[in-house]
């Protein structure tokens, strides 16, 4: 195809992903600072182990009920109104850890952080989709990428602090800067490229309803929060049961969480080259189907293979090609005729609330199903995650749009 039919983009597009990245990898850093800091925190408050569980999940409940009503206003508004109300929101409860007396308290404080990355995570395709266009898998890429970046900073740095408390001041302060970087330099389009505005119907300006109302008819964006919500309920699993499932094996709890990280090294590399390179092929279908598969047998063959470098390849690898494609679904639906930009908000709300929603079933499901099974749990879930191949073959190919003839 000739490259010279594309839309020329925007420079201005680098400045909109840097502080999206950001925002999403300190998002990753503070809820993870959590589980980093166990130790101190579940004495200190005086947690139960399902009280410690819930705060580690609690910035992730709020996407379940955001997501929908976050993409929607989006559609009516602009983005950067409604993340810049949920940034505010979000820095009372960031700083509002470092206070926190209990369980009661520091719940609450985790539920307000986690108001702007509901917001955000439902707006992204709307975002990148505006501003980078053809090259929107690429920008999801480095979205995806930076949660892996910011779970392994917290992982690294947060030990360091001399406490608790100035770890979360740390955090919060950064999440501060970052917000104010998103009121100054957040723009919700290219100069000179208007939005799509709310049409008037029998005389009113469509409502956010009517913007969900319209993504919720699409049957293929359905499908994709469908797939999204599989792929992340297996890794989902797959992470929280690798620690236990190595100590069985003969490792040290330091050893099993330590090999545990290496796979989040794998997806890290995944989510940020896997689209690049997907995007050169002609068609994506075959390519996202096939990585999809070995990264489900690898999952699948955990327990069988033998601990030291052939589990560390293994688990490597099984991150590379597990990441690969999910940038790519998620970015999917802004191709999709009926959704385009206009309602691209409402569309990655759908998928958010029903990714999450899986993303919490599915570990539970197959932990009912395994019990303390370790081999039969791995095999589960990878065939769970291969059961995505199956998505992914009834969808339109990735590359579709972009590869697709354009008028002069």
């Amino acid at each position: 195809m000739d490259e010279k039919q594309l839309p020329k983009l925007s420079s201005y597009r680098w400045v909109i992903l840097a502080i999206v990245a950001l925002l999403d990898a300190t998002s990753n850093y503070i809820q993870f600072q959590i589980s980093t800091l166990a130790v101190q925190i579940i004495p200190a408050l005086h947690l139960s182990t399902a009280q410690f569980q819930s705060l580690a999940m609690a910035p992730m409940l709020v996407a379940v009920f955001l997501s929908i009503p976050a993409g929607s206003l989006a559609d009516k508004f602009g983005a950067k109104k409604i993340v810049s109300v949920g940034l505010i929101i979000s820095l009372f409860g960031a700083y509002g850890r470092i206070i926190a007396t209990n369980f009661v308290t520091m719940m609450i404080m985790l539920l307000l952080f986690g108001v702007y990355m509901a917001l955000l995570n439902a707006n992204t395709i709307k975002i990148f989709g505006i501003w980078f266009k053809q090259d929107t898998n690429l920008a999801m890429g480095v979205f995806f990428a930076s949660a892996s970046v910011g779970i392994i900073l917290t992982r690294i740095t947060s030990p360091l602090f001399p406490s608790v408390k100035a770890a979360f001041t740390f955090s919060a302060s950064l999440l501060l800067v970052l917000t104010v970087c998103w009121l100054l330099f957040i723009k919700d389009a290219p100069k000179g490229e208007e939005i799509p505005q709310p049409q008037v119907k029998q005389g009113k300006a469509e409502s956010s309803l009517d913007f969900f109302k319209e993504a919720a008819h699409s049957k293929k964006t359905w499908i994709v929060a469908i797939s999204v919500g599989v792929g992340m309920g297996a890794s989902e699993a797959f992470s929280n049961i690798m620690p236990p499932a190595f100590a069985a094996r003969g490792m040290s709890t330091i050893q099993g969480n330590n090999i545990a990280a290496i796979a989040t090294i794998g997806s890290l590399c995944g989510s940020l080259f896997g689209p690049a390179l997907i995007g050169k092929a002609k068609k994506a279908k075959p390519i996202m189907i096939t990585v999809t598969l070995i990264a489900g047998l690898l999952i699948a063959l955990t327990w069988f293979i033998p601990l030291g470098l052939p589990l560390t390849i293994s688990l490597v690898l099984g991150g590379l090609f597990g990441a690969m494609t999910g940038p790519l679904m998620q970015a999917m639906p802004i191709t999709f005729p009926e959704i385009g930009p206009k309602y691209a908000g409402s569309a990655g709300g759908l998928i958010g609330t029903v990714s999450l929603l899986f993303s919490y079933c599915i570990p539970v499901i197959i932990s009912m199903i395994a019990g303390r099974n370790f081999m039969l749990t791995f095999i589960i879930q990878g065939i769970v995650l291969m059961m995505t191949a199956i998505f992914i073959g009834i969808l339109p190919d990735a590359n579709a749009a972009k590869n697709a003839p354009r008028g002069k």
